[in-house]
């Protein structure tokens, strides 16, 4: 394992050592699961070989309207030939 160091925004630290001791893991270990859950949402992927297509954001599924339905324009871009 590999040590190194990190530095946090007070607010951002404060609500780590927070959730740390909700669910009675060290920091570190919080630290760990928050890399793991950030590599496991940005894979390791070769771009695909078809054509191109019009780029999307994963927001992880944690926005409050889906875009596509906000904007109509948002279909109209992503379907056109």
């Amino acid at each position: 394992m590999i040590k190194t160091q990190v530095q946090f925004p007070t607010p951002l630290y404060e609500q780590l050592k927070e959730i740390s001791k909700r669910h009675d893991w060290s920091l570190a270990e919080v630290m760990r699961k928050a890399a793991e859950h950030f590599v496991a949402r940005f894979p390791d992927e070769t771009p695909p070989a078809g054509p191109w297509t019009f780029p999307t954001l994963d927001c992880g599924g944690d926005y409050k309207v889906d875009p596509a339905k906000a904007k109509p324009e948002v279909g109209a871009i992503t379907n056109r030939p």
